[in-house]
């Protein structure tokens, strides 16, 4: 195993004796998502044994001074997920940016770790860009499909910024995990997510480990409508308050469904929120705390039938 600490950025590439893919895995792009920094630091202690073909790199804590801070932005008050492919003379963010972005261009396949940071509980997904490269959209549709979670989601392939829009500028066939969030630390979601990196390298015939033995895959939905997978954007608050949330990720709802009270602390008064169409919980707002416009969750449209097994 070797390590190479970048402006502080630890980048861990674990080879094997045997060629193959090169797979980059971040987690840390957000410093508040803990599960796949804890997830990411498993896995650079377990891949040594199981990797059979190929080299893994594992960058734990891409932005530093978000994860160092626990916030979703770095000290500079940028998003590293809006900030790519950085620069390399520009602020904290800018630089981890720019290194990430340099790795990313460097492998084969990338996988990006996330959940939903102290302000969203996301139920668990895999996605990634729809991709003008039929090749590489099928290969990304594979590992999403490896990755063995419950939803898998193709969105707008034209955002720019992005770790995963680097990836599309670079033609790597790249996937992004989304699974839990809130201020805590759920063991479910680390052993979800380590499985999960496990079973794609299983798919690229990197490692000999057996993939989970039940099959987790509930949906997949494609649509590359513009913006269609910017979560902060979906269901905004009509005003300022206290959210009390009704649902939870993964229920299934109508639309006028009751969603969650919006609690006005100053006149004691309350405002419903109602479900604004059918379809699966995706996400749900965990940080109480509401000004108008912040998003209060998501509902994705889907049907009532599982996918026919491949």
């Amino acid at each position: 195993m070797n390590m190479e600490n970048v402006s502080d950025m630890p980048v861990f590439t674990i080879p094997s004796k045997t060629a193959g893919p090169r797979l980059l895995i971040s987690a840390g792009v957000h410093g508040d998502e803990f599960e796949p920094m804890i997830a990411a630091w498993k896995l650079i202690q377990q891949t040594p044994s199981i990797l059979k073909a190929g080299a893994v790199t594992i960058v734990p804590r891409v932005n530093i001074s978000a994860c160092m801070l626990g916030t979703r932005t770095g000290a500079d008050q940028l998003d590293l997920a809006r900030s790519c492919p950085g620069n390399l003379h520009g602020t904290v963010t800018e630089m981890n940016a720019a290194q990430i972005s340099a790795l990313i261009e460097q492998v084969d396949y990338f996988i990006d770790l996330h959940t939903g940071g102290k302000m969203f509980d996301i139920y668990p997904l895999a996605g990634y860009m729809m991709h003008p490269s039929a090749e590489i959209l099928n290969e990304q549709r594979a590992m999403a499909k490896a990755f063995n979670f419950p939803v898998i989601w193709g969105t707008d392939v034209s955002p720019n910024g992005r770790t995963l829009s680097v990836a599309r500028d670079a033609n790597v066939p790249a996937i992004y995990i989304e699974f839990g969030g809130g201020d805590c630390v759920r063991s479910e979601i680390i052993e979800a997510v380590i499985q999960g990196c496990v079973n794609v390298m299983k798919s690229l015939k990197m490692t000999e480990a057996p993939p989970a033995l039940n099959s987790q895959f509930k949906w997949q939905i494609e649509d590359n409508a513009p913006n269609n997978g910017y979560l902060q954007g979906m269901m905004p608050a009509p005003s300022k308050g206290i959210f009390i949330s009704k649902v939870n990720p993964g229920e299934k709802v109508k639309k006028g469904q009751l969603w969650g009270v919006l609690f006005d602390s100053a006149t004691g008064s309350q405002q419903d929120i109602r479900a604004d169409k059918n379809g699966l919980v995706l996400f749900v707002r965990r940080s109480a705390l509401v000004v108008e416009g912040d998003s209060l969750g998501g509902i994705l449209p889907v049907g009532d039938r599982k996918p026919d097994k491949e």
